[in-house]
């Protein structure tokens, strides 16, 4: 199994999934500029992340993260139909509303061409991105874990994209940049930033 990443781009939340859920795996580390030869065929938008096994070949994050989870004996995605509800629930939240504001702002900050960047879009990313806050803070209800009373692949999400949040300089509520802090001491975590 191989994962084709960079940095602390989305491919870090696989990294990071796949440590935990100790599987074996090798990971090449791609610029841009010099991208493995005949990648395009394996990510046809010629991004990361893209994790490769055997003949399954997937470009989504949250997909490799859950994948990772499925492929341990480690209980780190609920098993229960409830707990599985709500790590999905969780999971799907920080992907489409947390995650949106600030992939709209990186767009418009710098992965766009120039020509297609609309500054006034930053403004209106930002609103979004606290709303988000405010219902995330709602959805955790003071709880040291994303889901339930223990560690799941979800809080490697959210925990993440906090982070980006973080890097982005936007307003971080002081507990949830803590949240994030304690589960970057993960030793997985650690080890995924030491590979980086």
């Amino acid at each position: 199994m191989i994962l084709y990443g960079r940095g602390q781009s989305r491919s870090f939340r696989c990294l990071w999934a796949l440590l935990e859920a100790d599987v074996q795996f090798e990971y090449v580390s791609v610029d841009p500029e010099s991208l493995p030869e005949n990648y395009s065929k394996l990510n046809s938008q010629i991004k990361v992340p893209t994790l490769v096994d055997d003949e399954l070949v997937l470009n989504e994050s949250a997909a490799i993260v859950n994948y990772a989870g499925q492929l341990t004996k480690k209980e780190l995605i609920p098993q229960d139909v409830k707990g599985r509800a709500a790590f999905d629930e969780i999971s799907y939240f920080v992907m489409t509303e947390f995650e949106q504001p600030l992939w709209s702002m990186g767009k418009h900050m710098f992965a766009l061409p120039e020509e297609h960047r609309i500054e006034d879009v930053l403004k209106t990313a930002k609103w979004e991105f606290e709303k988000a806050q405010t219902a995330l803070q709602t959805k955790l209800n003071g709880r040291e874990f994303a889901v339930g009373a223990s560690f799941t692949l979800a809080d490697v999400l959210l925990a993440q994209t906090l982070n980006w949040a973080v890097r982005f300089k936007m307003p971080v509520d002081d507990n949830l940049v803590a949240y994030r802090d304690r589960l970057y001491e993960r030793a997985a975590c650690q080890k995924a930033l030491g590979m980086i």
